[in-house]
């Protein structure tokens, strides 16, 4: 019964320790979201950048 138990608590720690894992995911996504241009315009912001490349010859 003893090697039950520490079955069942090890596993809740393991369900414990991947639940928080997924909210710090889940916070790094939003926070990133949150950063990029164009965040809540369904179409997002097109950044002219011209000086990417070199003009054709």
């Amino acid at each position: 019964m003893y090697e039950y138990e520490l079955y069942r608590s090890t596993s809740a720690e393991l369900i414990r320790r991947a639940d928080a894992e997924r909210e710090i995911g889940r916070a790094r996504l939003a926070r990133r979201a949150a950063r990029r241009p164009g965040h809540g315009d369904p179409e997002g912001k097109v950044v002219e950048d011209r000086t990417r490349f070199a003009p054709a010859a």
